[in-house]
């Protein structure tokens, strides 16, 4: 070991593992030394130095990550989808700007280059490659950066970047990014409302109305059984995991919705003599089998795509025959639901409505407009009690939350009701009306 001045700037020389190390420490010697007595006892020891890290390209830290979120914090699929999604946008940007692949060497001032790459980036809405195509909006910018910034973090954590370098892509201050081109929500007025579910026939007004009076995940209500999930006579919905039949709550949260009465006399009369299997069914369900025979699809399916690939199944290939049993089941799914939702509105004249996640967003803002407490609206929502910059204690729950112009204006109205600045704007207005009418 030994230390070394190059210009103003003191280095370290040893060996480790049968490589020579040669890290930069600083201008200051007496840091210098310290920092080579600590590496020469931790040397000394057999530990890994402070200062050694491996040097590892970004795509092969990338497929380490998602190896990581797969297979030590089973993340959701969607979930690894979505981070692999949004880191391609990191490795195209490396691949085709000269910048090198070693993650060591992205600097802040890389990190900030790729977010003005990511600005003048088209992408297609809808995923589909024969879509129009337009600019990311900044909540995808936000999104693929935040993405970026937990890649980097994992890198840190591992010691696959030098020891005094940050992370490139905290120091941006994703949190500080704005969001200035939010595609707006729009919500059905009363009036469209009741036309949407008047324009229902009778398979589906069960399973929008139940969207509509319960806040559940279109993925949720394809995946409730028979009996279970349901408790009629109790006026109780169960949102549970379904792991064995390859299906998990997005947050993996289980919860209990209670029912309206008037809802559960439509789900009794959707349900029928039935007593196992999926609660909601597709228009033509083929075999309606039971949950028992869902399990023994499952195994069936499971069984036979391992026989074809003669290997155990990945979790997304496992996922996918699970998915099959599903609709051999009979149950809807949720891009079934996504297309009666479509026929509906374009029938009443509201073709630019699109996405049955509306209907999730009028049940949280008919929660808030009827006064119901905040931690009740984020349970039933089956929501985090935080969101990190969602929105405070209240984190996803606030964004589904939108307030009619009509609820502002009372609730204001009636805080400022009893304020002196309301007295005294009346004294003062009544004032001026008497002088008018004596003048």
């Amino acid at each position: 070991m030994k230390a070394y001045q190059r210009g103003k700037v003191w280095y370290l020389c040893y060996h480790e593992h049968g490589k020579r190390k040669r890290p930069r420490v600083g201008r200051d010697k007496v840091v210098a030394r310290k920092v080579a007595a600590e590496v020469n006892a931790q040397l000394e020891m057999g530990a890994p130095s402070m200062l050694s890290f491996e040097r590892v390209p970004i795509p092969e830290l990338r497929e380490r990550w998602l190896t990581y979120h797969d297979k030590v914090k089973r993340s959701s699929l969607q979930t690894i989808r979505r981070y692999r999604a949004a880191t391609e946008h990191l490795l195209r940007f490396i691949g085709g700007n000269g910048v090198g692949s070693d993650a060591s060497r992205l600097t802040l001032a890389k990190a900030e280059e790729f977010v003005g790459y990511l600005r003048s980036v088209r992408v297609a809405p809808n995923g589909h490659p024969k879509a129009k195509k337009r600019l990311l909006r900044d909540k995808g910018v936000l999104y693929i950066v935040e993405a970026c910034r937990a890649l980097f973090g994992f890198a840190l954590k591992h010691r696959h970047l030098s020891p005094y370098a940050p992370n490139p892509f905290s120091e941006i201050g994703v949190n500080r990014l704005p969001v200035e081109d939010a595609k707006p929500i729009r919500l059905f007025t009363p009036d469209e409302e009741k036309r949407f579910l008047e324009a229902c026939d009778d398979w589906q007004f069960p399973v929008l109305a139940t969207l509509m009076m319960t806040g559940l995940r279109p993925g949720e209500l394809c995946h409730l059984l028979l009996p279970g999930d349901f408790d009629l006579d109790g006026g109780v919905l169960h949102v549970t995991n379904k792991a064995d039949l390859g299906w998990q709550v997005k947050t993996r949260s289980e919860r209990e919705i209670p029912l309206h009465p008037a809802l559960v006399d439509v789900l009794r009369r959707a349900v029928g003599n039935r007593k196992v299997g999926p609660a909601f069914l597709s228009r033509a369900p083929g075999r309606r089998m039971g949950a028992t025979c869902v399990e023994k699809a499952v195994e069936e399916q499971t069984r036979r795509a391992e026989v074809e690939a003669g290997r155990v199944l990945d979790r997304a290939e496992r996922a996918r025959a699970c998915r099959k049993a599903w609709v051999e089941a009979g149950a809807l799914t949720s891009k079934t639901i996504r297309r009666e939702f479509m026929r509906l509105t374009l029938r009443i004249g509201l073709p630019e409505m699109t996405e049955p996640k509306v209907l999730r967003h009028i049940f949280a803002t008919m929660l808030q407009e009827a006064n119901v407490d905040p931690l009740i609206r984020m349970e039933l929502m089956g929501h985090a009690p935080q969101g990190g910059r969602s929105g405070g204690p209240l984190g996803m729950t606030t964004v589904y939350t939108h307030s009619s112009p009509a609820t502002r204006r009372s609730q204001l109205l009636a805080a400022l009701e009893d304020r002196a600045c309301t007295a005294v704007a009346r004294r003062r207005t009544e004032g001026e009306g008497t002088a008018a009418l004596a003048g």
